[in-house]
């Protein structure tokens, strides 16, 4: 396993990350497709296996049920000094005129859930979720800056928003003298680059450390565009977000096939090698649901696609819709 650090920090971390959606109680979440922690365990342990230490999950994930059982998988298989714990807020945790979003009373009931539900003292980074356009930034990144100080977190992250906002947030941070972001978690794949026109340039001119979600697009990336599976039929924020560009993205599909029949590797290992061959970018995080998913993100470590793939691999992409925040 490769370690880099994550961002402009001391904190080393895994180059792959291992995103926790795909593993909670599915009767609490709107993905059915999530595995239980009989089926859990065993990819969690395996990660670590691998060396990876890098564990991303979020209180909203099947309803906290994802924190509870990566917690307690940590608890038994790892140390907890080598592994790098994070977590989100934002999200609608309960019905109520505060049940959701970023105010300082929502974040400083969540984080102690979360830390109840994962069973540790602290997180190793703390992320907003999304943005909360009914929150002044500067009631978030203060009350972030309260927990970092509470010791309750080590590092503050975001996720999923434009620029512009990230920016904003950044400068609060700098003239109030708060604890800064240091990673940025966003939407990244050879289907959907729009990233790579502000993000990915503010993020390097920062020294933000990129964790890309998605890097495989939810599996598309990595069989033939006609082949499905339960998530793809069943996961209707897929649907929503790929399902508009199809022609196009087909293309992408086909391109990496061909490198991958070339190269004798399986489609997966092409796709998370260009996530991982992209600056700014730290460590991607794939949401393994099957010890294969974990073998193809390790192998893919190993490859070096030359100048000439990653263009045949990127000259088929169009503009896409902005997805996956508002």
């Amino acid at each position: 396993m490769e370690y880099v650090k994550l961002g402009n920090t001391g904190l080393d971390v895994s180059r792959v990350c291992i995103g926790c959606m795909s593993f909670g109680v599915a009767e609490r979440w709107h993905h059915p497709w999530v595995l239980d922690e009989d089926r859990s365990r065993p990819i969690i342990k395996k990660a670590l296996e691998f060396g990876i230490n890098f564990f991303d999950t979020a209180n909203v994930y099947a309803d906290g049920t994802s924190e509870e059982i990566v917690g307690r998988a940590l608890k038994d298989y790892a140390n907890r000094d080598e592994i790098v714990l994070a977590t989100k807020v934002h999200g609608l945790m309960h019905q109520g005129p505060n049940g959701a979003g970023l105010s300082r009373k929502a974040i400083m009931s969540e984080i102690d859930k979360s830390l109840t539900r994962l069973g540790t003292d602290y997180v190793d980074l703390y992320q907003i979720h999304r943005w909360d356009y009914q929150t002044p930034i500067e009631e978030t990144m203060e009350a972030l800056h309260d927990v970092v100080k509470a010791g309750k977190a080590r590092y503050i992250g975001a996720s999923a928003m434009y620029a512009w906002q990230f920016l904003k947030a950044l400068h609060v941070a700098d003239k109030n003298g708060w604890t800064r972001f240091v990673s940025m978690q966003n939407h990244l794949n050879l289907m959907y680059r729009e990233e790579e026109r502000e993000m990915l340039p503010l993020c390097k001119e920062e020294k933000i450390g990129v964790i890309p979600y998605s890097p495989l697009a939810k599996g598309r990336l990595t069989r033939d565009w006609e082949e499905t599976t339960h998530r793809s039929e069943t996961d209707q924020v897929q649907k929503t977000q790929y399902d508009p560009t199809a022609n196009a993205d087909r293309l992408v599909v086909e391109r990496v096939a061909a490198i991958a029949e070339k190269r004798g590797v399986p489609r997966a290992q092409i796709a998370f090698a260009w996530v991982l061959q992209k600056e700014p970018v730290t460590a991607p995080i794939i949401g393994a649901t099957k010890i294969s998913h974990l073998e193809d993100a390790v192998a893919a470590l190993s490859i070096k696609l030359t100048p000439e793939e990653i263009a045949f691999l990127e000259e088929s992409y169009v503009p896409h819709p902005i997805i996956g925040f508002k």
